[in-house]
């Protein structure tokens, strides 16, 4: 009786397992995607597509439905961050910032981001740190990114130009970081200034400019807030903000 009522709790456990396992199955598609929103790991997200082709697509159907993506501190390069952006169909909010070391994002995933669905309804982009972008992969991107109101390009190495091509194509430009942009010059922001006549806040640390030039700036736009908030107007000279 024993050896018998053993066997029977046995199997009893395993048919509730087996339940368990049918009951997840029979989630409708949208309810697995709606769960799968609220993973934030790539890694875990890879291993659920991989289980099977219907979990394939309900990972894809919760990327469409993220807002906001961030691959701070994931190791991405070209392929993998273009190919998960093309997902997100409604997306507002990239964060593809070089955050962990061994990341190679260059101009050709930014030209690969630029044809996403989701790039023309963008609000804000950060590319802090990309130090393998160019001028070329950043105006390929916010030429087709014209929602824009924060962007965030500091710690790169572009130029005038790319400030060229924001100040064209992003309107509603309302705050833009270029900590340490020490290509950037007096012109490229000059013409970001007074193309981008909603723009708020300005980040200019590590850029060495005269202190008259933003004497100029604010002369164009009284409200602008030229930060870091140390910067000290009222000082001549050539002003390193370190």
């Amino acid at each position: 009786m024993g050896v018998e009522r053993t066997h029977a709790i046995e199997a009893t456990d395993g048919d509730t397992d087996a339940d368990e396992d049918r009951g997840i199955e029979r989630l409708p598609i949208d309810v697995l995607a709606h769960i799968f929103v609220f993973q934030l790991s790539f890694q875990d997200l890879g291993r659920a597509s991989g289980v099977c082709r219907r979990w394939k697509d309900a990972v894809r159907r919760s990327l469409s439905r993220k807002h906001s993506l961030s691959f701070a501190g994931w190791k991405m390069n070209d392929e993998s961050t273009s190919r998960l952006i093309h997902y997100t169909y409604n997306l507002k909010e990239l964060d593809i910032s070089r955050s962990s070391w061994g990341s190679q994002v260059s101009d050709v995933g930014l030209y690969k981001i630029s044809y996403a669905k989701c790039i023309g309804n963008l609000t804000s982009i950060s590319l802090w740190g990309m130090v393998g972008i160019t001028d070329r992969g950043v105006i390929q991107l916010v030429s087709r990114a014209s929602s824009l109101q924060h962007v965030n390009i500091g710690g790169t190495f572009i130029t005038d130009e790319s400030l060229y091509a924001i100040s064209t194509s992003c309107k509603n430009l309302k705050r833009i970081v270029l900590w340490s942009c020490r290509h950037v010059t007096e012109s490229g922001l000059l013409t970001l200034v007074n193309k981008c006549q909603k723009l708020e806040s300005i980040n200019v640390w590590g850029m060495r400019l005269p202190v008259s030039f933003f004497k100029t700036l604010l002369s164009i736009s009284p409200s602008l807030q030229i930060k870091p908030t140390s910067l000290h107007l009222n000082n001549p000279g050539v002003l390193s903000i370190a």
